[in-house]
């Protein structure tokens, strides 16, 4: 009880220490306009955003381009956009370029800022890419989160275990490698194509809020399963579908048909795995170009099947059990649900924090 009184204490001390920096968080977008003295389309548009500015709560930035430094600048952010420089004034808001001061082009301006309300919509930096910085490390933690998920262990355990009665050893390392070979390709191709899903949407905002939230909510639920476990409900495979996949698993007697129910089994997993590939799914959205995220995703699932493939190599090797490694996941399925919980839940936090804030 103690110890549990302890891990609730640090929960709170960690929502008191980051939510009053999310709540005093300064909510401004950002627009930048590039112009230059004495331009009276560049006046039009100063004066539009000035009345806007009585609406929206946003910050303009700028940048006269008789300044060569400015000049540069906008030549950079251009190439960033993957756009030519046509003039001024050029407006960039989030990921949007706005040239020139037609009513059709303010009335965009206009919708942009409205989108934008209530977050910073950061302009792309000179490489192309949004703000990254909590996106590496988040992708590390969240993966890590995935990987010592003990459904994706108990699934492993039962598929070796039917592997080994047939007493071919070597069978056994081929199989486990087939089966996490399997389980990458069908979480990278789903990840793909719910982040293909997001942008073609343009829901990437709206998304990503909705993510931050699921976080905070599945790291809570990780808590509950540390603290009471078996009560309500459980983060982990349906009890419902345990016997149907213990079925397929335990039908599995080849390379071949290890790598096929990997497919299979990937549905099965999804209730308890689908927590932290969807959050990094949606900051994956908001931060990163479609080549970064690819990247990204596969360096996720590696790290993903990472301790699969350990597990199968301790037990070809003889390090240890099916057995063993069972007793191993029944001992720790509490503190794994502890780690898992407290890692979620802060990411969720921060990504709440960088969506109003900016400061990651």
């Amino acid at each position: 009880m103690a110890k549990k009184q302890v891990i609730i204490s640090l929960v709170v001390l960690s929502l008191m220490i980051l939510l009053p920096i999310f709540v005093s968080a300064q909510e401004k977008t950002e627009v930048y306009i590039f112009e230059r003295a004495g331009c009276i389309h560049c006046a039009n548009i100063d004066v539009f955003l000035d009345g806007l500015s009585s609406e929206y709560d946003f910050e303009i930035k700028s940048y006269d381009i008789t300044d060569p430094k400015n000049a540069e600048y906008l030549q950079k952010l251009a190439i960033s956009y993957g756009i030519e420089v046509q003039g001024v004034p050029t407006v960039f808001i989030g990921d949007q370029v706005f040239v020139g001061d037609a009513s059709s082009t303010k009335e965009a301006i206009k919708e942009r800022i409205t989108s934008c309300s209530g977050s910073v919509c950061p302009i792309k930096d000179v490489d192309g890419k949004l703000s990254q910085s909590l996106t590496l490390p988040a992708v590390i933690a969240a993966a890590a989160v995935d990987a010592i998920n003990p459904c994706a262990f108990a699934v492993l355990i039962i598929l070796l275990t039917t592997i080994l009665a047939a007493k071919i050893r070597k069978r056994v390392l081929y199989a486990g490698l087939a089966f996490s070979l399997s389980i990458y390709i069908a979480y990278f191709l789903m990840g793909v194509g719910l982040f293909s899903a997001i942008q073609v949407t343009g829901l990437t905002h709206t998304f990503y809020f909705i993510v931050a939230i699921l976080a905070i909510i599945i790291g809570l639920f990780n808590l509950k399963d540390y603290l009471w476990y078996g009560r309500w409900f459980i983060m982990e495979v349906p009890r419902a579908w345990r016997p149907r996949m213990k079925l397929l698993l335990k039908g599995v007697t080849s390379v071949p048909g290890a790598f096929f129910v990997g497919f299979l089994v990937s549905l099965f997993l999804l209730p308890c795995t689908s927590g932290p590939y969807i959050v990094i799914l949606g900051l994956l959205s908001k931060t990163a170009t479609r080549h970064t995220a690819m990247l990204l995703l596969l360096l996720y699932n590696f790290i993903f099947i990472l301790p699969m493939i350990l597990i199968t190599f301790a037990i070809y090797f003889g390090f240890t059990t099916t057995k063993q490694a069972e007793e191993w996941r029944q001992r720790k399925l509490k503190i794994l649900h502890l780690i898992a919980g407290i890692i979620i839940l802060l990411l969720g936090v921060f990504m709440l924090i960088s969506l109003y804030t900016g400061l990651f």
